[in-house]
């Protein structure tokens, strides 16, 4: 025993069960972005219902991201985490036999919705369990497997849907799913937060309908109907938090936010996701644009960086164990992080692989520093009890960063070529165009998220 209760050998067990959940959900956000032509083809879609595939996971995920982790800290951390692990495989499994799009599109939305259940849990047990001198190395480890789903998503998925059709990656998930389940049913205990205390179904309604407005209005952002959802989507949330505020025990504490250390380092993280989320997409389309290179290739130019995230992560997550002043290993992050988008400025129509190599070495190198130190301040600067529900809010911050970063991707696109579709080389002009106006708006962003980083309190080690 270290003081936490809980033994290093019922550390290791919790760690590998959440690790193995964790890589799941990245894993089911980028497999089958490379299968999306073979759906279309077999069930006769065109590409704005394809586009569907993914955006259901991601709003399922994002809207239920609260709720879960408000009902995981009543019920018990561990149960929801069991569920959503074991409710991905059965949907996964599911959507492998699917009939038609439409029930897999269903399908999907359950996955997102599971996924949700692991992501707004793995990381709050793992603070719960580890003590303070090792919590953020698992932090780290944590993240450093979910970076590995991502890069590894697209190879396996792409892999697998060239030899044997898009149906059998979904099957790639269920050997994860009951890993995680049997490693997490050797931890032996359940971890409630709030034990006792009631579900507020007014407050989640409210919550969802306002995220789910919120966020199907960005992703539309581009169509004639996207401003106006996203603008009710606002006002729905700020009565939703007018509620919040009032009621004794609500789906979400949204007092948290009066903390000035845990609302700097949220929106630091949302300015970091919204800033840089999307450079793979303009990267991939460069690559193979301008850089005449095939997608396998360019796949494998692209796993440069998160890769490198992979390996940092869990070094810069212990190092931040050992560091008193909690600002300096975010705000070195999100400075790198300029760095490297002030690099886009200087891509033009002559290829060069070495600017584009060296940009995702730099966006690797600040991703190693800034995400573990980050999520373990987010998640310890709010009182024990409420450290479920940092979980979901830290997890919907970093959604909504992700779809700010592709609705700008796509108001940037919209605004100087119309459309990506007409990328070729007397385009290219422009989408280089594209690709300077929408990085100079990340790099302002991100200049923002590193003030706020430094500003956000220093508040050290000891008090954590």
């Amino acid at each position: 025993m270290d003081g936490t209760g809980y033994t290093e050998k019922q550390q290791s067990i919790l760690l590998a069960a959440t690790c193995t959940g964790s890589i799941i959900n990245p894993l089911l956000s980028t497999m089958m972005n490379l299968s999306l032509v073979s759906i279309g083809d077999e069930f006769g879609v065109g590409s704005r219902f394809l586009a569907l595939v993914n955006t259901v996971f991601f709003l399922a995920s994002v809207v239920c991201m609260v709720p879960l982790a408000r009902w995981a800290s009543i019920s018990g951390l561990k149960k929801v985490f069991r569920l959503g692990t074991a409710l991905i495989a059965v949907a996964a499994l599911a959507a492998a036999f699917s009939p038609s799009f439409w029930f897999l599109l269903a399908m999907r939305f359950v996955m997102g919705a599971a996924s949700a259940a692991v992501v707004s849990t793995a990381v709050t047990m793992i603070i719960e369990v580890f003590p303070i001198h090792r919590r953020g190395w698992a932090v780290g480890m944590n993240t450093m497997v979910a970076y590995l789903g991502l890069a590894l998503g697209p190879v396996i998925g792409g892999t697998l849907s060239d030899l044997i059709g898009w149906r059998a990656m979904l099957g790639v998930i269920a050997p994860f799913a009951l890993f995680s389940l049997a490693m997490s049913a050797h931890f032996p205990a359940e971890i409630r937060l709030t034990p006792g205390e009631r579900m507020d179904y007014k407050g989640t309604a409210l919550w969802c309908a306002a995220i789910l407005l919120s966020m199907s209005g960005l992703v539309g952002i581009t169509d004639i109907w996207g401003l106006p959802v996203l603008v009710l989507g606002l006002l729905v949330l700020f009565i939703a938090c007018r509620y919040l505020l009032r009621t004794p025990q609500p789906v979400l504490q949204v007092a948290m936010f009066k903390g000035k250390l845990f609302r700097r380092s949220c929106i630091a993280t949302f300015l970091n996701y919204g800033g840089t989320y999307s450079v793979s997409f303009f990267l991939a389309l460069y690559l193979q644009s301008i850089g005449e290179l095939s997608a396998t290739a360019a796949g494998f130019i692209l796993l440069i960086q998160p890769l490198i995230q992979s390996l940092l992560t869990p070094r810069f997550g212990a190092l931040f164990d050992r560091i008193r002043d909690r600002r300096i290993l975010p705000t070195l992050g999100m400075a790198v992080f300029c760095l490297g988008l002030l690099q886009f400025q200087f891509l033009t129509v002559t290829y060069s692989l070495a600017q584009v190599v060296l940009i995702l070495v730099t966006l690797g190198v600040a991703t190693g520093i800034f995400a573990a130190p980050n999520t373990t301040t987010v998640l310890t600067a709010v009182p024990h009890e409420y450290q479920g529900e940092s979980s979901g809010t830290l997890a919907v911050v970093r959604q909504a960063g992700i779809m700010f970063s592709m609705a700008l991707a796509m108001a940037c696109i919209a605004v100087i070529m119309g459309s990506a579709d007409n990328l070729n080389p007397a385009t290219w002009d422009e989408f280089v165009d594209v690709i300077h106006l929408d990085y100079a708006i990340a790099f302002a962003l991100c200049l923002v998220g590193t003030v706020l980083s430094w500003a956000r309190g220093n508040q050290s080690s000891a008090d954590r």
